[in-house]
């Protein structure tokens, strides 16, 4: 269903009942992504998975203004409002992952508990954050040049996603027929408004977050196993469970493991909280 929120639509698939679950996808992903878990937990949970802004099939607009994290944060308090959602567990993959952090920041009594798959709390010096912003940039004069397809080949080549060319064949088609329907303007502007350069850093934040976390990295993703385990340190609360024979994907490349993960943290959640 589409559902509106301050002058844009956003696609969002609703379904089941009980605890709600916000499903949150990466860069270049959509609700689709997610389908797999939602088939199986809907009869357990309320799973909502949406497509961010420039994404899937909610709305592209042509300003980058609209794409920012604080600004992606107040349409998503807005969804879940519409919803009668007073709060939720939010997973979020990557990009999904970084604005889940966000999302709790700005809005922390809409959340019960973050499950963060490969994500960050964004770049803590202004000097990373204009290093990013840069290559951010040059990717997109790529996108707008060369259109989707060239991107989504270079996109796929990326050593973050290495590791997926040893799923099934049929799976990297599914995975790359769904990273072809993205648009050159949704993907341009949210490099430019959601990008890891341009959104605020979120470090000194995490002290303040009283939220349980759980913290998912692939063993073979190097780089952010160093940054979970870094946020552990300042999160009142948080676990990092390490995946074996995964990197950035975990939830393509070990999706058994990754439902195990995620189910077992939020029903160790519930007893704790009867």
């Amino acid at each position: 269903m589409l559902i509106p929120s301050h002058g844009l639509q956003f696609h969002v698939e609703d379904r089941g009942e009980g605890d709600v679950i916000v499903l949150l996808h990466g860069f270049t992903g959509a609700v689709e992504n997610w389908e797999p878990f939602i088939e199986k937990w809907s009869d357990r949970y309320r799973c909502i998975a949406v497509d961010l802004i420039g994404h899937g099939k909610s709305s592209k607009p042509d300003h980058a203004t609209s794409y920012t994290m604080g600004a992606m944060s107040i349409y998503l308090k807005d969804i879940l409002d519409q919803l009668n959602v007073k709060k939720a567990n939010l997973i979020g993959y990557s990009m999904g992952g970084r604005f889940a952090l966000s999302f709790a920041v700005k809005y922390p009594a809409y959340v019960k508990s973050l499950i963060l798959e490969s994500s960050s709390p964004g770049l803590e010096t202004a000097e990373e954050r204009e290093e990013r912003i840069t290559k951010d940039s040059a990717l997109a004069k790529r996108i707008a040049e060369s259109g989707i397809d060239e991107f989504v080949a270079f996109w796929e080549s990326l050593p973050l996603f290495q590791s997926q060319q040893h799923l099934p064949s049929s799976v990297q088609r599914e995975i790359r027929n769904q990273r072809l329907t993205n648009s050159t303007t949704g993907l341009i502007n949210s490099l430019k408004g959601m990008g890891t350069g341009t959104q605020p850093s979120n470090w000194e934040q995490l002290m303040y977050l009283p939220h349980p976390m759980l913290l998912l990295v692939g063993e073979e993703d190097e780089k952010f196993i160093e940054i979970a385990n870094r946020m552990a340190e300042r999160l009142p609360e948080a676990i990092v469970e390490q995946i074996n024979e995964a990197s950035h994907t975990i939830h393509v490349e070990q999706p058994q493991i990754f439902d195990k993960m995620v189910i077992g943290f939020l029903e160790k959640l519930s007893e704790r909280q009867n």
